[in-house]
Parts: structure tokens; sequence; C-alpha cells
């Protein structure tokens, strides 16, 4: 009975934990993802199953800052359209890579993604002290492009995206924290969106093990305002990054010794 329970309570644990740190500092694919592969399932449907089951928390996030993008039809219309583009050229190439591929990019992907994740406080304080400037054609162009690499790279894998488009709204500009965020959690929903399509399409979602995840995801983001409270986002910061650099390094591990 243990060994038929524990799966559906880890995919439930890792759902709330996600949605948890999601809500306050992001990073929750780092803890989702390598829980579906440690319960055997095959690397391409784990990523297309935790796609779809953290896409009611990016809903979310997203529907609570609709109020600060009024006013920003042109940037909203520049992370979009890329955004949905992207989404689907990186979850067909997630599709044609196949699951052998697949596994040995992991632990380059975890690394690559704890990393950027590092970087997300630093970026976050100089995008406040960044002033708006006027925006030029190519710097519009600039934008656009560079978000259908990151929106490739979203939908092809998805952890560390965020901090990424962060930095291209400080380039552009862009001064304020939260909307910068709320452009961030519309682009972020158009990738996991259209990825997610792309996925189904594919028949790679294990649906089961979405739903309980996603179900535990949404506890996690109400409760995640609460944990913020208590011990801070630094805090959660750096024990996602403790757990990111430990399952790349355990992927890289595991690896080596065949």
């Amino acid at each position: 009975m243990w060994s038929t329970v524990l799966p559906w309570a880890s995919y439930f644990a890792s759902g709330v934990a996600a949605g948890t740190v999601n809500s306050v500092a992001g990073g929750g694919s780092m803890l989702t993802f390598p829980t579906l592969l440690a319960f055997g399932m095959a690397p391409i449907t784990a990523n297309a199953t935790n796609t779809v089951a953290l896409i009611p928390g990016s809903a979310s996030a997203f529907w609570g800052y609709r109020d600060v993008l009024a006013g920003s039809r042109s940037l909203v219309l520049a992370m979009a359209l890329p955004s949905a583009a992207g989404g689907v050229l990186g979850a067909w190439l997630a599709l044609r890579t196949g699951d052998a591929r697949f596994t040995a990019l992991i632990p380059w992907l975890l690394l690559g993604a704890t990393g950027l994740f590092a970087l997300q406080e630093p970026v976050a304080r100089r995008l406040r002290l960044t002033d708006d400037g006027v925006r030029s054609p190519a710097s519009w162009a600039g934008l656009m492009v560079f978000q259908l690499v990151v929106a490739t790279y979203g939908g092809f894998f998805g952890a560390g995206i965020g901090i990424l488009m962060l930095a291209a709204l400080g380039m552009m500009g862009v001064r304020d924290i939260h909307r910068a965020n709320g452009l961030k959690n519309l682009a972020a929903v158009c990738i996991n969106g259209v990825a997610a399509v792309t996925f189904v399409v594919g028949g790679r979602v294990a649906w089961a093990e979405a739903a309980v995840m996603a179900a535990g995801a949404m506890l996690g983001g109400a409760l995640g305002a609460g944990t913020a409270r208590k011990v801070g986002p630094r805090v959660v910061r750096r024990a996602v990054m403790t757990v990111g650099v430990a399952l790349a390094a355990a992927m890289f591990w595991r690896r080596l010794r065949g």
C-alpha cells in the first residue's frame, strides 16, 4: 500500500512546494520535474506533465498583476507574440529530441536553471534602479528576438526563464518591478499554455499526475504569501538553489555511473 501511496503523496507535496516558492521567488519546476523523474516517468513525459501541472499557478500569478499592465499594450504585444511562437517551437523541439537525448541534457538544464535563479535578486535590484527611456525600433526588435529565444527555451524546459525576461525588460527601461513581473507572468502563461497544447497533441501528458500536482500547486500558491512573511523570500531562494545544485549533482553522478 505504501508503495502505491508514496508517488501520489510526493506529486502533491512537490506541487505544494512548487506553488509556494513560485509565489515567493520562482523556481518551482526544479522541485516538481525531478519528483516525476524519481518515480520512473519518462523525461519528456515528465517535462510535459510538469508544464501542464503548473499552468494554473502561472495563470493566477498573471491575474494578480493584470491591473498594473494598463497602458502597456505595446509591451504586452512585444512579449506575448514571440512568447507564443517560441513556446510552440520549444515544445516541438522537446518532442523531437527523444527521451535518451533529453535525459543527457537534464543535469545541464537543472544546473543552468539554478544559475539563472541565483541571478534573480541582483537583476531585480537593477530593475528597480533603471530609468524609463525612449524605446527605439531597434530596441523593440531586440526585445522580441530575445523573447523568442527565451520562449523557445521555455517551451523546451522552462525553469529559469523568469530571470531572463526580467533582464530583457530592465534593458527596455521598465523600472517598475510590479509591472515587469506582470509582463513576465503574462509571457509565462503564453509560453506554458501553447507548450502544453503542443505536448497534449503529442500525447505526452500524464493527466492523473498532472492533476494531483496542479492541486498541490494551487494550494501552495495560496500558502505562499504567509510563507514569505514567516521566512522571507531570500531564505526560500537559497533553499531552492541548494535543491537545484544537489539535484544537478545527483543527475551528473548518476550519468557518470552509467
